[in-house]
């Protein structure tokens, strides 16, 4: 099927025109960092407690080490601090955000990179169509995504396609109602006038809500005058790589929502554009999944030693836990008291359901410390 770019982009690029109207000037005028980060749709997001957790971390540091970055909340707050900060993630569609968040400085999508990004492109393969036309997504979006997705490539360096990815897989989790894909009911609720009332981008086109988004994201690149960096791997393989006075880990709350393959397999597909794996269920999620090490009753308790064995030297480390995680509360910080002289805990009831990795109405999120003084 031939591309119509009528279908995308508002007579001749006039709405996209409006977009770029905004003057994106030196990155001088961020000397405060008052950036604003977008707004995630991530399950265990800590976007929303980002400040909680920052009345923990001491001012006079130098540099920050997130371990299971996940949607970034915590590298952006850091930048915004002025911290040098290395992140890392082992899945591919949070460490783009990664690169395009925290160790870009500067670039951004231009007017002429996203036309390059519309384009129709005669090379482009079919991966999306094949895998989730009429699970996902319609036809006109899933070849639209194919198309982006070539294109992507042609962009002139990394930061670049690691933005157009960042802001593409967003749109993606806007379009599908609670912003996962362990679910099959995306194409029910985007013909359910109600549940569009209350979210318009679930019937929009992708490329009219990713077109929504660029201002957003370009606003929030900025220079903090460190050389952060955004590492793809498992925690445990690049802690050894590492030196910095504090590290964050997030891991998943095993024993609740912690199978993020299930929940985002569909952006890591699309960000690796993997055509040689089986894809297994209604759903089409990739199969084998990554090896986490960390979501697993089986493997959790092994996992955290090793990780705390591997962080003895970082000075201090920040651990964000939920009552409703695996092991307890109480048999992890014993755990942690094997290899941290002090261990202090901090908890924050959630008031409301926020849904995914134990966040429900009622639940406690804890903030554990550690220090080797």
């Amino acid at each position: 099927m031939k591309l119509d770019n009528a279908l995308y982009i508002d007579e001749s690029f006039e709405k996209l025109s409006k977009i770029f109207q905004v003057k994106y000037t030196s990155t001088e005028i961020f000397e405060e960092f008052t950036v604003k980060m977008p707004e995630p749709q991530y399950l265990g997001s800590k976007y929303k407690l980002i400040n909680w957790i920052f009345q923990y971390v001491p001012y006079d540091i130098q540099s920050v080490f997130d371990g299971f970055a996940g949607s970034q909340s915590f590298s952006f707050h850091s930048k915004k601090k002025g911290f040098k900060v290395i992140t890392n993630d082992f899945m591919n569609y949070s460490h783009q955000i990664g690169l395009a968040l925290i160790e870009n400085k500067t670039e951004t999508l231009t007017m002429s990179d996203i036309k390059i990004l519309f384009i129709d492109n005669n090379n482009r393969k079919n991966m999306m169509e094949r895998l989730y036309n009429d699970v996902f997504f319609t036809q006109i979006d899933c070849i639209f995504l194919d198309n982006f997705r070539a294109n992507v490539d042609i962009l002139s360096n990394n930061y670049k396609k690691a933005l157009a990815l960042t802001i593409l897989n967003r749109a993606l989790t806007r379009k599908t109602t609670m912003g996962h894909f362990a679910h099959l009911q995306a194409l029910n609720y985007a013909s359910d006038p109600e549940r569009v009332k209350r979210n318009p981008n679930i019937a929009r086109r992708a490329s009219e809500v990713f077109l929504n988004l660029v201002k957003e994201y370009n606003e929030a690149v900025f220079d903090n005058k460190k050389e952060n960096k955004s590492y793809c791997g498992n925690v445990l393989e690049i802690l050894p790589k590492i030196n910095v006075d504090l590290a964050y880990f997030d891991p998943p709350y095993c024993g609740s929502h912690s199978d993020y393959q299930s929940f985002y397999h569909l952006l890591e597909t699309y960000t690796e554009y993997w055509e040689d794996k089986k894809f297994i269920n209604k759903n089409n999620k990739y199969y084998p999944l990554k090896f986490s090490g960390f979501d697993k009753k089986s493997d959790i308790k092994e996992s955290l030693k090793q990780l705390l064995d591997l962080s003895k030297n970082i000075p201090i480390l920040l651990f964000s836990y939920n009552c409703r995680s695996v092991p307890t509360i109480k048999e992890f910080t014993k755990l942690i008291a094997q290899f941290r002289k002090k261990v202090v805990v901090h908890e924050n009831v959630y008031n409301n359901s926020r849904g995914g990795k134990g966040s429900v109405k009622n639940s406690t999120e804890f903030l554990i410390r550690s220090e080797n003084v």
